[in-house]
């Protein structure tokens, strides 16, 4: 991975795979603009990334909560338009850091974290309405991964529906570590067919789904992904 790459690669680099989600958006019967791409800015400093969004990017992906803030700020100070989404594991004492800045908090699994956000919304954010999140899914139930089992994620989804300022967007996930594209897929699918009963059981629209990085993306997007989180590819 180049994470020195110079403006003009960023550019190349963002447009074959913004042409390749077009690509495979139209393969599924889907629009090119129902699919949005999170570019993951986890390997590369900041100058990278403000020169990325230079390029075209919108909104971009952080595991680390620090990073997120860090990076948001910087973006601040040079009033460059930007997204920015937590992707990565969010621990309970790092909330309050992420509110001011997270767009998107994609790595919702636990009670206790949806009271987390809920409270400091509560206490140190009264201007920010609400905050968006995704419900992360471990449809595999892999121990060295974060997420909530499927047979939990109705009780924790009826739960975030009582709080109020927190507002769910949908689910993410991620495929099997080690499996290929084609098992890959059928993860996708299946977190879309939760997607849709949760979306039936609790009469709400529920409508992202973030599925797909950079070896798999092509494959989610074939199973109604909403957002794919690309980042080695951006840095080639």
């Amino acid at each position: 991975m180049n994470t020195h790459a110079t403006p003009e690669q960023l550019k190349q680099n963002l447009q074959a795979v913004q042409d390749e989600i077009a690509q495979s958006a139209f393969k599924a019967g889907r629009q090119p603009s129902d699919v949005r791409l999170v570019a993951v800015s986890k390997y590369v400093d900041y100058p990278v990334c403000k020169a990325l969004i230079e390029q075209g990017a919108q909104e971009l992906g952080e595991s680390r909560p620090q990073l997120l803030v860090s990076k948001a700020k910087a973006a601040l100070a040079d009033n460059l338009a930007v997204k920015w989404h937590q992707i990565g594991h969010l621990q309970t004492n790092k909330v309050r850091d992420v509110l001011p800045y997270a767009a998107l908090i994609h790595s919702v699994d636990s009670i206790r974290l949806l009271d987390a956000i809920s409270e400091n919304l509560e206490k140190h954010f009264p201007e920010k309405p609400y905050q968006d999140i995704l419900l992360e899914v471990n449809y595999e139930q892999e121990e060295n991964k974060t997420g909530l089992d499927p047979d939990a994620l109705f009780g924790v989804m009826e739960y975030a529906l009582s709080l109020p300022r927190i507002r769910v967007c949908g689910l993410m996930t991620m495929g099997a570590l080690g499996s290929s594209p084609e098992e890959a897929r059928k993860t996708f699918a299946a977190v879309r067919q939760l997607r849709d009963k949760l979306q039936e059981t609790f009469n709400t629209p529920l409508s992202e789904l973030s599925m797909g990085m950079s070896h798999d993306f092509h494959e989610a997007i074939l199973e109604g992904a909403t957002m794919v989180r690309v980042g080695s590819r951006l840095f080639e």
